[in-house]
């Protein structure tokens, strides 16, 4: 695995400590605790929302903003934007922190890369992201659908970057590399925790193959634009995030988010606590200090969280040297 050259150490200030959750002292967290201010957000019902709202119903697409109760739904949606969910709404995994409805899917849609295309197109989106459930009851887990969204959005409207949010595909590097054929603008695979953290947050997934498949990514083609996200507020420390942000870099990831953990009912994970939004912009700082070409790190933020302005930011990022 060849190594990036920019990874700078990073010292740790001290100042965001996480010795005050509940995992760190022992005790159960609470069940609901209430929201800080700053993760509050006005409920959706826009114009905007209510037409796109519609028009994913009328092409009988999904939405991750939907289905994972995404706290920025009615900012995105009424900015114009969304991020699709293919591959159906059942995942064959059950992660401990994730909304998505876990299940056995049936059958598989081969119409919707068509269909997703005209949505695009309808949309006027420059900027389009697409994601999935895990299907593992798949050869190739659905890369050949994404392969196929992909194509189908060039195709339909030319000069549409794509972002991918592709699962591990159990490991398959030929099913990433149909992918990667596809030529989406950015890779995103999201490794999600720490790797102290990981196995009780993730059973059905594998750290180090999350990484694997990052570096893998790059092997296939060095000039894939990759990205990962991180969720906090599960039991990580700081010193816990520091090595996974490392490690995201010893493959050369070159975009990262950070975002807060939210629980979405009490059958999930706990929060273990709110990071401030000072906090947020430590890491942040410590991410672009390892030589991210972009951190978008806050308490609101997704992996699809104006995704279109981070790329461009990492793109200006290069362009300036």
């Amino acid at each position: 695995m060849t190594q990036p050259n920019n990874i700078q150490p990073v010292k740790i200030t001290g100042k965001i400590t996480g010795k005050n959750s509940a995992a760190s002292s022992g005790e159960q967290p609470a069940a609901r605790p209430r929201l800080p201010e700053w993760m509050k957000v006005r409920m959706p019902g826009g114009p905007k929302y209510l037409e796109l709202q519609q028009l994913m119903g009328r092409q009988r697409l999904h939405t991750v903003c939907q289905e994972a109760r995404c706290p920025n739904i009615g900012e995105c949606w009424e900015r114009g934007t969304a991020t699709f969910m293919i591959l159906g709404d059942i995942c064959t995994r059950r992660c401990h922190y994730c909304a998505v409805t876990t299940g056995r899917p049936v059958g598989l849609d081969l119409q919707e890369p068509e269909r997703l295309a005209e949505t695009v197109q309808t949309m006027g989106l420059k900027y389009c992201v697409i994601t999935s459930v895990n299907r593992d009851d798949l050869p190739d887990g659905g890369a050949f659908i994404f392969a196929a969204c992909i194509k189908k959005v060039h195709e339909k409207v030319p000069g549409c970057r794509v972002e991918v949010l592709i699962p591990d595909f159990a490991g398959s590097w030929l099913a990433l590399e149909k992918v990667i054929d596809a030529r989406p603008e950015v890779l995103n695979h999201n490794i999600e925790s720490t790797r102290r953290v990981f196995p009780r947050v993730r059973p059905k997934g594998d750290y180090q193959l999350s990484l694997d498949l990052l570096a893998e990514a790059k092997r296939i083609d060095p000039s894939m634009v990759t990205k990962s996200g991180i969720i906090v507020g599960m039991g990580e420390t700081t010193e816990d995030l520091l090595v996974t942000m490392s490690d995201l870099r010893q493959v050369d990831c070159d975009l990262l988010t950070i975002g807060q953990y939210l629980r979405p009912s009490l059958k999930h994970i706990a929060i273990d606590r709110f990071y401030t939004p000072a906090e947020f912009e430590e890491l942040r700082v410590a991410g672009e200090e390892m030589g991210f070409r972009h951190v978008a790190s806050g308490p609101l933020v997704r992996s699809s969280y104006h995704a279109d302005e981070q790329h461009d930011a990492a793109a200006a990022n290069v362009a300036a040297g």
